[in-house]
């Protein structure tokens, strides 16, 4: 599309050089220079604590609020709402602790089949240890669809919170998270949304969206791995996690244990300035992302289409999820009489990189019928191209004997 330079994009990716297709961006992306600059220029330099003596305080305080500033914008969130972690699991069991403190007997927390289970099994942990109950929403397995009633006929008087994925990490499924949330506050809870498989293929705005805590994970959007968690500080106000006595309770601090990583923050602040500058434009670095995710989006979802029609071509192979209406770029498949393991191996082996399992979505995986095996899955991301494409075509023909 005009505006979109493919090929100009992969220059800035030095995996790429190395010759195989990536097709795993779901389960982490690659990572251009800029990034892995910063990260190593945060590391070699005079760094601190963060305070405001010496510069090397002054750099470590400096780092942390310009990722602050630098996810908010990403999410549209506010910065002093932006609380980083190991990961989203860690951030989840985290906040999962920290909402059940409030929580008493007979109360009830909402989670779906559609979920990564790091948005499943802390809200299930959580509440057996309080004694509360969980109610689980399910997708229709034919179309991968879950239907806002799903979730919201679930929604009581008691109902703490509603967890739910801002998009699938295996269907690629895109609830629609906006009702759903609209629902819960009506019914007085809290919705926990993971938007870490959303993020990358689209401009995010969490206040659109309603969710109270947006989860988020910069190594799918070619940054570092490590987590955040993006809510309105007033609300983070009102919570106490557990933490050491030393440490501040300053909001978003006081979630944030022990000391940051400030290299990894230093890279995720440069892996969204990169993103908002994949398209060449003007304004603020809102502005400029939101230009670029949109030329992303329309760039993956044109080669998701290609991808789709092609093995819907090959004999043997079935598609999961195909029908839905909304969704990410993200293609479910199996191969009749082939497991999925051989297939993620065979195509490996040619130089594809596309990975079989459930990819912590287990039970999303059971419910469509493919049980602890799970299936292959194909992502597309900003720097795929069309003949990547058609090559991880040609190749599944061929394991499929076609």
């Amino acid at each position: 599309m005009a505006g979109y330079d493919v090929d100009e994009v992969r220059k800035h990716f030095p995996a790429l050089r190395e010759g195989a297709a990536h097709f795993d961006g779901p389960g982490g992306s690659q990572v251009p220079e800029a990034v892995g600059e910063a990260v190593a220029r945060t590391l070699c330099s005079a760094i601190a604590n963060r305070g405001t003596v010496t510069a090397a305080e002054r750099r470590a305080d400096r780092v942390v609020l310009d990722a602050r500033r630098a996810a908010a914008d990403l999410v549209g969130g506010l910065p002093g709402g932006i609380v980083f972690g190991r990961s989203i699991t860690q951030l989840t069991y985290d906040f999962s602790r920290t909402l059940a403190k409030d929580w008493q007997p007979g109360d009830e927390v909402i989670v779906t089949s559609l979920d990564h289970d790091a948005n499943i099994r802390p809200w299930v942990q959580a509440a057996r240890a309080r004694d509360v109950t969980v109610r689980v929403a399910g997708f229709h397995p034919e179309t991968g669809e879950l239907d806002v009633a799903a979730v919201t006929d679930l929604l009581s008087e008691r109902t703490r919170v509603v967890a739910v994925t801002a998009a699938s990490n295996l269907l690629g499924t895109r609830p629609a998270v906006a009702e759903i949330t609209a629902r819960a506050h009506e019914a007085g809870a809290l919705t926990y949304v993971d938007g870490v498989h959303l993020t990358p293929h689209t401009l995010v705005d969490v206040t659109a969206l309603g969710a109270d805590f947006y989860a988020c994970s910069p190594y799918k959007f070619f940054g570092p791995h490590l987590g955040f968690v993006a809510a309105r500080p007033e609300l983070l106000e009102t919570l106490r996690p557990d933490k050491l006595l030393p440490s501040t309770d300053a909001v978003p601090e006081r979630f944030e244990l022990g000391t940051l990583p400030y290299e990894l923050l230093a890279g995720t602040t440069a892996a969204v300035d990169f993103l908002a500058n994949l398209v060449p434009g003007d304004g603020s670095r809102r502005e400029r992302l939101a230009t670029s995710l949109r030329a992303v989006e329309l760039h993956e979802d044109a080669l998701a289409t290609r991808l789709e029609d092609g093995l819907a071509a090959i004999a043997g192979v079935r598609l999961y999820g195909a029908r839905t209406r909304h969704r990410t770029p993200t293609v479910l498949f199996t191969v009749d009489g082939v497991s999925p393991a051989t297939v993620y191996t065979k195509l490996a082996e040619r130089g594809v990189n596309a990975p079989a399992g459930t990819f912590y979505a287990l039970e999303c995986s059971r419910t469509l019928g493919l049980g602890d095996t799970g299936a292959v899955r194909a992502g597309i991301a900003p720097y795929t191209t069309g003949s990547e494409v058609d090559t991880l075509v040609t190749e599944v023909a061929r394991v499929a004997g076609a």
